[in-house]
């Protein structure tokens, strides 16, 4: 965690309630963390870690904003719609949702995982939060330049079935912006390169030795977790680039789409 970024003005978001799917750790969790040093309430989603989102919270509660916990298996519509409802009960409605949570290379998982996770339950999220948001809302979809570019540019073969499974995600999402525009709500997909300390960075270390290093040596710089926290944080309120699309770090050794 590095708290001197501050990305957001405070009190820039006052009134405002945002909710972070994935967010009781790493990207999700310093996200969480801007929208509420900017004043904003906030819902931080987890999967399976309680007690880390909950000590979130408090630290969240501290700075004076409205910090609720939901837990909610994304590829589960009911256990979405439980999350949607939760949010709405406490806060009424969303004006920042950030589909963050990803995966699909954790073991034991069904062949079809990734695919269930990274295309089909984005949009479920997404559908089903539709009547929660407010007039002007901002939706921001997290991925990562081995995805969004891997159409034209190959990936370490250990990411690929998840650099894949975000692409169709990121397509079946963009597919919705018609409808998004609209209702007047902003949608952005925000791309970033490897990031230091993920737990993706960590698991593709772990099945290819140096590829981080590697990576890093091309690029130059890559982004650490609360480097581009504070980005996807941005991309909830600057206006929405032509494309949707806002690319964080080097592209040069990546072909465009």
């Amino acid at each position: 965690m590095t708290e001197h970024l501050v990305p957001l003005a405070p009190g820039s978001l006052a009134g405002k309630t945002a909710l972070v799917t994935g967010s009781s750790r790493g990207i999700g969790a310093d996200t969480v963390r801007y929208f509420a040093q900017a004043g904003a309430n906030v819902v931080i989603n987890f999967r399976n870690k309680a007690p880390r989102a909950e000590k979130l919270a408090a630290e969240l509660r501290e700075l004076g904003v409205g910090a609720l916990v939901v837990g909610a298996d994304l590829t589960d519509p009911a256990s979405v719609a439980a999350m949607f409802e939760a949010a709405a009960a406490e806060f009424g409605g969303l004006d920042i949702l950030v589909l963050n949570a990803s995966g699909g290379m954790e073991s034991g998982m069904a062949p079809d995982y990734a695919l269930q996770l990274n295309r089909d339950a984005q949009v479920s999220v997404l559908t089903t939060a539709l009547p929660h948001l407010n007039a002007e809302a901002r939706i921001v979809f997290v991925t990562s330049h081995q995805a969004h570019f891997i159409r034209t540019t190959p990936t370490m073969a250990e990411y690929e079935p998840v650099a894949l499974s975000k692409r169709a995600g990121e397509d079946a999402l963009r597919a919705l912006i018609p409808t998004l525009d609209e209702k007047g709500i902003g949608f952005t997909v925000v791309s970033g390169d490897m990031i230091e300390g993920t737990i993706t960075a960590t698991l593709l270390e772990r099945a290819n030795p140096g590829a981080i290093a590697a990576r890093r040596d091309d690029a130059g710089k890559l982004y650490n977790v609360a480097e581009f926290a504070a980005e996807v944080a941005l991309a909830a309120v600057d206006p929405v680039p032509a494309d949707n699309t806002r690319l964080v770090g080097d592209t040069s050794s990546f072909l465009g789409e």
